[in-house]
């Protein structure tokens, strides 16, 4: 993965005590006449570059992928803007060739075997460890970052993050197709990514060197290439001194990413005041984590999801309040609460990204019309 923005041009924090936001945003190619997906990502990701710099947008391990990537920010509205510009130039430079891009976590349509990876030699070593589990590589996510350099503080956080994630899943579920083929998830990313070895939540850390330790051990097992292959959803960044928050799918409109990156923060900074306050993060166990998570990623935000602080169930739309009622005082604080408000509210309205692939497929039973959908709604400037 390649860091959001270089180490010396990170602002942490403000002097008022408000936390940055980075993000990281991973496009589709298309092409807009099959609506299959098209190796062109290395053409549209350098044309892009001469709007963005070569610092804010690159390729990904496929050539279907491009990532573009913020500089951080401690006010949303300027974060927004930037989100916004970044689509517009990648979305003009595929348009300059013929091409699109969408915000999926999934593949619609399109040939994905054999995998077109892109030359470089990590991802050349990626195939010959990881083998066939490379071949469902070609997903999109959303990685935001949240400035914080001290590295103990930031493990901690992630141990307060973890029985939350499940929640996350749900509310960002947007990957329901693969290649054509209706998976009958509506996070089929989140599943796919289940199947690395470092993958999924991270495991509760008692210290630095415990994850040091671990991480050491991991290595040494074959399982993790370097610290940019641990792959856990909630992660000490190796390249800037950010907590990297990575559990979402790339969601389709502009404005879901703004504010799923506000809520993100919210529940750093509920963590970080829970951690300075002495308070013990929750403990759930991998296994009740783990049943939270498929259950997250089978429905999204319909049916019934599994609370991992209590390990029973309750509506997912309920465990949904329950995240928003617990990062409200921080919301509050950053002055994001009514852009979160309106955000879940039209949420709840309209449904997750995968409900709304499914409802354009369902208009007529096209696939064709789903990849059109999301070229309509990842394009910068509509709702």
């Amino acid at each position: 993965m390649t860091p959001c923005v270089r180490r010396e041009k990170l602002a942490l924090m403000r002097s008022d005590g408000q936390l940055t936001i980075g993000v990281e945003e991973e496009y589709l190619v298309v092409d807009p006449a099959s609506r299959a997906v098209r190796s062109c990502a290395d053409a549209v990701a350098s044309v892009a570059a001469k709007r963005l710099g070569a610092e804010r947008v690159g390729d990904e391990i496929t050539r279907f992928q491009i990532e573009a990537r913020t500089r951080p920010h401690a006010e949303l509205s300027q974060l927004a803007e930037e989100i916004r510009e970044m689509r517009r130039a990648v979305f003009g430079a595929a348009a300059q060739q013929g091409l699109a891009v969408v915000s999926s976590g999934s593949p619609v349509l399109g040939d994905v075997l054999p995998l077109p990876l892109t030359p470089a030699p990590r991802y050349a070593r990626s195939l010959e460890v990881f083998r066939a589990l490379d071949d469902e590589q070609c997903a999109g996510a959303c990685h935001v970052h949240i400035g914080l350099a001290d590295r103990a503080l930031a493990l901690k956080v992630s141990n307060h993050l973890r029985p939350w994630l499940p929640v996350l899943v749900s509310l960002t579920a947007n990957s329901p197709y693969w290649a054509g083929r209706d998976t009958g998830y509506a996070s089929w990313r989140t599943l796919s990514w289940a199947r690395w070895p470092i993958a999924g939540p991270p495991p509760y850390f008692e210290s630095v060197a415990h994850f040091d330790e671990l991480v050491g051990r991991l290595h040494a097992s074959g399982a993790v290439m370097d610290p940019g292959g641990l792959y856990w959803d909630v992660r000490p960044s190796a390249h800037v001194p950010t907590l990297e928050v990575r559990v979402a799918d790339a969601l389709t409109t502009a404005d879901e990413t703004i504010v799923y990156a506000a809520l993100v923060r919210a529940l750093v900074a509920t963590a970080l005041h829970a951690v300075r306050a002495g308070d013990q993060a929750p403990n759930p166990s991998p296994e009740v984590l783990r049943a939270a998570y498929w259950r997250a990623a089978r429905d999204g935000l319909t049916g019934q999801g599994f609370d991992a602080h209590s390990a029973r169930p309750l509506p997912a739309e309920a465990l949904a309040d329950l995240l928003f009622a617990h990062v409200r005082p921080a919301l509050e604080r950053s002055g994001d609460l009514e852009n979160v408000r309106e955000g879940w509210a039209w949420l709840r309205g309209n449904g997750t990204g995968a409900h709304r692939q499914r409802r354009a497929h369902d208009r007529r039973t096209r696939l064709e019309d789903v990849v059109d959908y999301l070229i309509t709604a990842t394009s910068p400037g509509l709702p």
